[in-house]
């Protein structure tokens, strides 16, 4: 893994103790170097296999050790050690973590320590100790940096704005008109705070309404790259506690998102959409503005929710509505099409008034 920096080799041992797994066969003290996929991996590799559908993969693994689970102990080939436990996958990132404990942030660009002479840091900044600013980001009026928060290249920090300590803000990221707690990751390119979009129609044209409220994000979120958040019209836009957003997602104004909520990639949340703790919404899905959505509830992939969702449960399609009645009025559909089909495929075959002579 050349850009990441090892902590390895550990001893097979060592990484059953750390995954919480049972190693069934093989040398406890064998060396393992690093980690890998099933099908890269070669001697001195660790890997996992948890699925029957790799078993191709798997037996042309080199690796010195794999873990399973034990109902696939019997597809393991002769050769490598076994470790076993009810989640493989669940171990085996716990062991990638062990080996790259330096993989969970973005990685810096210049790698300095400190305040960059390259960097522009306003005077009246104020920076805790165990800072580190890279080469052209640009820190402004007022602002307060916590402690161990690493600002890469070219992102913009705005007057005025508050970030916690251990975070860290990506290159070319900006954040104005926010404040951000603690251990937060704001990936590249992603924009906090600039104004909403909102326009009011008239005899005149389109007239702009004024954005005057901030963008508020609770301790360990984490913003996936080139995500927009937009600050409140009055009320505060606020991202909660432990909450994860994938890349290239649009959050507007007024928006309150819950603690411990999923959005995958190309989530679009309108205007004063309010999400409950827990949520998980799937790829492309859409919210209208104003929909209140109750915690614990789960929006598939490419669902349009138009309406409130008021309980916890799973939710799909255009518009979004409880996902078993979603999917079975999918399947009346493809049944009626199938119908008509033959029906259009026997009037065809069906003779003629001629040819019945």
């Amino acid at each position: 893994m050349p850009f990441f920096k090892s902590t390895g080799p550990y001893r097979l041992e060592q990484l059953a103790e750390k995954a919480g797994a049972e190693i069934m066969r093989g040398d406890a003290a064998a060396t393992i170097n690093d980690i890998s996929s099933l099908g890269d991996a070669a001697a001195g590799d660790i890997t996992f296999y948890s699925n029957a559908a790799y078993r191709d993969e798997l037996e042309h693994a080199a690796a010195t050790a794999i873990i399973t689970r034990q109902g696939l102990i019997e597809h393991v080939p002769e050769g490598p050690a076994i470790m076993v436990c009810k989640d493989p996958a669940g171990a085996f990132e716990a062991i990638v973590r062990l080996f790259y404990p330096d993989a969970g942030t973005p990685r810096g660009i210049f790698m300095n320590e400190g305040v960059s002479p390259a960097a522009h840091v306003h005077e009246s900044a104020e920076i805790e100790d165990n800072v580190r600013i890279e080469p052209g980001a640009v820190i402004g009026a007022n602002a307060q940096i916590g402690s161990g928060t690493h600002i890469m290249p070219g992102a913009v920090i705005g007057a005025d704005v508050r970030i916690g300590r251990g975070c860290s803000i990506g290159a070319n990221a900006s954040v104005v008109h926010a404040f951000v707690g603690d251990r937060v990751i704001l990936h590249p390119g992603v924009r906090i705070g600039q104004d909403g979009f909102g326009y009011s129609a008239g005899a005149a044209g389109l007239t702009k309404t004024f954005q005057v409220g901030r963008v508020v994000i609770q301790n360990d979120v984490e913003i996936g790259a080139n995500t927009c958040i937009d600050r409140g019209a009055v009320r505060d836009t606020v991202i909660g506690e432990g909450t994860k957003i994938d890349n290239l997602v649009q959050i507007a104004h007024n928006v309150l998102i819950g603690r411990h909520c999923v959005l995958a990639g190309n989530v679009a949340l309108a205007g004063s959409v309010t999400v409950g703790d827990g949520v998980m919404i799937g790829g492309m899905a859409s919210v209208n503005n104003h929909v209140r959505i109750s915690s614990g509830a789960r929006v598939m992939a490419k669902s349009a929710v138009q309406n409130n969702l008021d309980a916890p449960g799973d939710y799909g399609g255009v518009p979004a509505r409880p996902a078993r009645e979603w999917m079975r009025e999918m399947f009346a559909l493809q049944r009626m099409a199938r119908e008509r089909i033959n029906a259009e495929k026997g009037d065809k075959k069906k003779p003629s008034t001629e040819d019945r002579g």
